[in-house]
């Protein structure tokens, strides 16, 4: 078992020499599925701890565009006829947060094994994941509803179907980061290198 192992990691190490972005692309997506898996599991214990709360009944509905449409759009009220309120808000976005945050060190590291500033590294990656979520909020605006409505309402599915739509709000969410991360990823997380260092000896005659 020893020898296969040493076989399989002496192949991988020559791909990733020989093929180093697919090698990338391979790793990151999955850790990008660890992550997802995380946030599954994070996501119903989040909702549950908020949905305690009365931040349920309070509306969370923000950057409108014209008069109907809100990026960030979290009714009052529970699911699937009210939007959630501030309690599902907080719920995706702490959920989120906790992904990301160990995402950035399981990419730098394992994936791209980064050695630039992790100060700059982590400023570019903030900047990426407020732009990437406030996308991932507005396209979450047109799907949102009737994800929950088909799970709940229309299947009548009850409690099962709001986990289930919560798995696949979760899982589309995940697929909008995938593709879009990576190549921020190459540009963010640079590896350079080690220089060389060549040591002189001196030799004295005999």
């Amino acid at each position: 078992m020893g020898i296969v192992f040493v076989r399989i990691r002496a192949r991988w190490a020559l791909f990733a020499a020989t093929r180093q972005t697919l090698a990338q692309l391979i790793v990151f997506a999955v850790l990008n599925v660890g992550m997802t898996v995380l946030q599954l599991v994070l996501m119903p214990i989040m909702k549950a701890l908020f949905g305690m709360t009365a931040l349920v009944d309070v509306g969370f509905q923000a950057l409108p565009i014209g008069s109907e449409y809100y990026i960030f759009d979290y009714a009052a009220g529970p699911l699937p006829d009210g939007g959630g309120g501030l309690a599902y808000f907080l719920a995706v976005q702490l959920t989120l947060a906790i992904a990301q945050v160990l995402n950035f060190f399981a990419q730098r590291n394992i994936t791209f094994k980064s050695n630039s500033n992790p100060w700059v590294a982590a400023a570019w990656y903030t900047l990426a994941y407020v732009v990437i979520s406030f996308g991932a909020a507005a396209l979450q605006g047109l799907y949102k509803a009737p994800v929950y409505d088909l799970f709940i309402s229309v299947w009548g599915l009850g409690a099962t179907g709001e986990a289930i739509a919560d798995m696949v709000t979760m899982l589309i969410n995940a697929l909008i980061s995938c593709a879009v991360y990576f190549p921020i990823f190459k540009i963010i997380f640079p590896s350079t290198p080690a220089p060389v260092v060549v040591v002189a000896r001196e030799h004295a005659d005999a």
